[in-house]
């Protein structure tokens, strides 16, 4: 009995902290998703640097067209989230190589693909505007061009063009 009494005494504070941890991040889905989309001009760079162009829509491989926009910058070169939103995936794919997805207000999809590396973040990790999610890079099939981040924004699983809804200095 006393055994069970000790281990009782360690996982309840384990439980209550992991519970706690859990409804925070339900309740700030929930606020997120009930934030409105970005709008025009509404979010800054992700390369607040770097000149911006429209890249929507161009011509790629296997007769795909370009969903998003690629901002060039040196190797490296810090990329910052567009917006507040907890971070949904950082990992690999075969386009986009290493990429973070941060899922923001409205529900958007904010992904950024081709890094180098990624910053000290995790999936559930609630991130802010500005905060760094990883380092310009040429990851998946950009292997070998000129390095560069692409930004794409996808609304209710849509690719939409980011480039309007950037801020331009």
């Amino acid at each position: 009995m006393l055994a069970l009494l000790f281990v009782f005494d360690k996982l309840l504070p384990s439980i209550s902290q992991q519970t706690q941890s859990f409804v925070v991040a339900k309740w700030q889905q929930l606020s997120l998703l009930q934030q409105a989309l970005p709008i025009e001009n509404s979010l800054p760079s992700p390369l607040p640097e770097q000149h911006l162009t429209d890249t929507w829509g161009a011509a790629r491989s296997q007769g795909r067209s370009h969903e998003g926009i690629d901002i060039f910058a040196a190797r490296g070169t810090p990329i910052q989230a567009t917006t507040q939103g907890i971070v949904s995936k950082v990992g690999e794919n075969t386009l986009g190589g290493r990429v973070v997805v941060v899922v923001g207000p409205g529900g958007a999809g904010h992904y950024y693909a081709h890094l180098e590396d990624y910053a000290d973040i995790a999936p559930n990790d609630w991130v802010n505007a500005g905060d760094i999610i990883g380092y310009v890079g040429d990851s998946g099939n950009a292997k070998g061009t000129p390095t560069h981040v692409h930004y794409g924004i996808y609304i209710n699983g849509s690719a939409v063009n980011p480039y309007p809804l950037l801020q331009k200095d």
